[in-house]
């Protein structure tokens, strides 16, 4: 996997993640003060500015109150 690849792969599990948050109806302030972590750290995760670590992929899906598993994006 090439370093382009991997920006882009980052890039749609931000994206999937910010669909999985607006199908629960929470806006980032809320998802970000429901796992204790601040508003702009999860816009760069949503933007794909960021790669979040597994810890951190654990707390908003338990958030958002689905499997980790929900936030990877299928792949085709």
């Amino acid at each position: 996997m090439t370093e382009r690849d991997l920006d882009r792969r980052i890039i749609e599990l931000g994206k999937h993640i910010k669909a999985v948050r607006e199908s629960k109806g929470l806006s980032q302030t809320e998802l970000a003060y429901k796992i204790g972590k601040d508003q702009p750290s999860l816009n760069r995760v949503e933007n794909g500015r960021i790669s979040p670590t597994y810890g951190y992929l654990l707390q908003i899906a338990d958030g958002l109150e689905v499997h980790i598993s929900d936030l990877i994006p299928k792949r085709n």
